[in-house]
């Protein structure tokens, strides 16, 4: 299984966001006191992959959250994928859409093409 790393700063955001231009990054946005965002949570978990994968809890990183929101201009939710690319998200979807298999569809799509 890939290591998920907290982001709790903006400065460890806009590091990754940077990061992004040498390889891509998933970002997860979520609730930890919803069921929708602890189901999808499992799901991004259960996605094995090379790439970094990073996430954050809404509710501890207000800030990071509303600076990703306004940095990639994708309106938020929660829970909330990105898989970034060059410091733009060249996929994003939210709650019921975070799958493994649609996770490992937008690697195919926007990475492995």
């Amino acid at each position: 299984m890939s290591t998920l790393i907290q982001l709790t700063k903006t400065d460890e955001w806009e590091k990754v966001l940077h990061q992004t231009n040498e390889e891509p990054v998933f970002i997860f946005k979520h609730s930890s006191t919803c069921p929708v965002s602890a189901n999808a949570f499992k799901e991004y978990e259960s996605f094995s992959t090379d790439m970094n994968k990073y996430f954050l809890i809404v509710s501890e990183s207000r800030t990071v959250s509303n600076q990703i929101a306004s940095d990639l201009d994708i309106k938020h939710e929660s829970p909330q994928i990105f898989l970034l690319k060059d410091e733009k998200a060249v996929w994003n979807t939210s709650h019921w859409h975070i799958t493994e298999n649609n996770i490992k569809n937008a690697v195919k799509e926007h990475i492995n093409s």
